[in-house]
């Protein structure tokens, strides 16, 4: 009687399997964890990037553990980061502490898990893009005109404790170049370009680095109408000439030092006195 039981049982089941497989319905796919990101060191979101669902409605959970812990704990917020995200708030992160993450991914067919990922929140950094570019064109009377602009650190980062040190870098380019052109501005939010084409429209960008971490992305496009009386200003010309004049300068200098009279005489020639042929210059001195 249990025997036939059991193969009842096993019957049933394998029948549901087949179903199943005929259906196209299977367990879901392996989860990947693609990326992690923390804004200011105080918080943290990770993202991952579900497999194949099987055929049937499949729920995902991120679950993790500090290094030298073996408690388990579940994502905290699966809301905030959006989509297949896990949102660490500023109670759950914890710096110089990695944390050893997975997402299990299950539907009634079975489960599968992602691989492990650590995580370091010192270096998965990267803040929001600098705030309130602002970019002007400068002619003071006295000094030659410039392009110059200014922008605010990202408001989520708080540079005031020394907690966080930004680099900043600018890109801008003609509105139908196809090329950037890049300056590295370090920590200063504001900078100045002295080198530029009259009657150009500009497009400026800004971007921004921690210490240890990424760039963030560029900030929106700022334009700026280059006008049309515009000085260029070549400094790395006017200098190579300056630097060329002056050692042309040391060179004569030192040839006419080195030289002496030699020097003078072989430019200067002495004039020869005047002389007449077959006169003897002893018969005009006086007998006593």
């Amino acid at each position: 009687m249990k025997e036939n039981v059991l193969s009842a049982t096993v019957f049933t089941l394998l029948l549901f399997l087949n179903t199943c497989l005929l259906n196209g319905q299977l367990p879901p796919g392996k989860p990947e964890i693609f990326k992690c990101r923390s804004p200011n060191k105080e918080t943290f979101t990770c993202w991952w990037r579900p497999g194949t669902d099987g055929g049937l409605p499949t729920n995902y959970s991120l679950t993790y553990h500090r290094e030298g812990e073996t408690l388990m704990h579940e994502c905290p917020d699966y809301i905030t980061g959006g989509p297949n995200s896990c949102h660490f708030g500023k109670q759950y992160t914890s710096m110089w502490r990695t944390y050893i993450m997975m997402v299990n991914a299950t539907n009634q067919m079975g489960s599968s898990f992602s691989d492990e990922l650590y995580v370091d929140v010192t270096y998965i950094v990267q803040p929001d893009p600098p705030l309130e570019l602002t970019v002007e064109v400068k002619q003071p009377e006295d000094r030659k005109p410039y392009l110059w602009m200014k922008w605010s650190p990202p408001t989520l980062i708080d540079l005031k404790t020394g907690w966080f040190t930004l680099l900043y870098e600018i890109r801008l380019k003609p509105e139908k170049a196809a090329e950037w052109e890049t300056h590295f501005a370090g920590q200063q939010t504001e900078f100045k370009i002295l080198s530029l084409h009259p009657g150009q429209k500009y497009l400026v960008q800004v971007r921004c680095k921690p210490d240890h971490g990424y760039w963030s992305a560029w900030s929106p496009a700022t334009f700026i109408q280059i006008p049309s009386d515009f000085i260029m200003n070549d400094t790395t010309v006017w200098i190579s000439v300056a630097v060329l004049s002056a050692v042309i300068c040391l060179i004569i200098v030192w040839a006419v030092a080195l030289k002496g009279y030699s020097m003078v005489t072989c430019i200067f020639p002495p004039v020869p006195g005047p002389k007449i042929k077959g006169f003897d210059a002893h018969l005009l001195e006086v007998t006593p």
